[in-house]
């Protein structure tokens, strides 16, 4: 009985040191923080793409462009004007990462093109299991998920929506990232 007490705390323990490595970003943004753990292992390309645009201020003073409530809230490729920032070049779905398209994940947002996702990346607000791989098409990537501000993210997700632009589902009152910024490792 010990042994197994004693081996359960030791995964345990295992475990929250893995979360602990696991890189984590703030978005701070002009309704509160969301602070999201990115999932190094199971999406390798996925998060260090994100944290280059992170590190490069790609997402500061962009806006959640599509909000779909009881869907997903959408941002990281226009700014208030609805201009699009200029990206980098396309990177490879990693859908089939056994990540699943859950409440407060989030993933990389992407045209019919399978592998043709940048800078974009969407909150699910709900268990979106016809995202995942294989549900109907190669799917949309995880590759973190929500571990603060999860009220934020559900305010987000209730603003009034408009067409704009050219884009529908557009807030009426720009939900803003003032800064994206990379968080410190608390175990330094």
């Amino acid at each position: 009985m010990l042994k197994h007490l004693i081996g359960a705390a030791t995964l345990l323990l295992l475990s929250t040191a893995a979360l602990a490595d696991n890189p984590r970003v703030q978005l701070s943004t002009n309704l509160g923080d969301i602070v999201i753990e990115l999932n190094e292992e199971q999406a390798p390309i996925s998060a260090a793409n994100f944290l280059r645009y992170v590190e490069a201020g790609h997402y500061d003073g962009v806006i959640f462009h599509r909000v779909i409530p009881g869907f997903m809230i959408q941002t990281g490729g226009f700014d208030s004007n609805m201009r699009q920032r200029e990206t980098g070049n396309p990177i490879k779905n990693e859908a089939d990462n056994g990540l699943r398209n859950l409440r407060y994940t989030i993933a990389m947002a992407r045209t019919g093109v399978v592998d043709s996702a940048t800078s974009q990346f969407f909150i699910n607000l709900d268990n979106n299991d016809f995202l995942d791989h294989g549900s109907r098409d190669f799917g949309y990537a995880v590759f973190g998920k929500v571990v603060s501000g999860e009220n934020v993210v559900e305010t987000i997700g209730k603003v009034q929506t408009t067409s704009r632009g050219g884009h529908q589902n557009v807030p009426v009152n720009p939900v803003t990232i003032i800064s994206a910024k990379r968080l410190e490792d608390s175990a330094e």
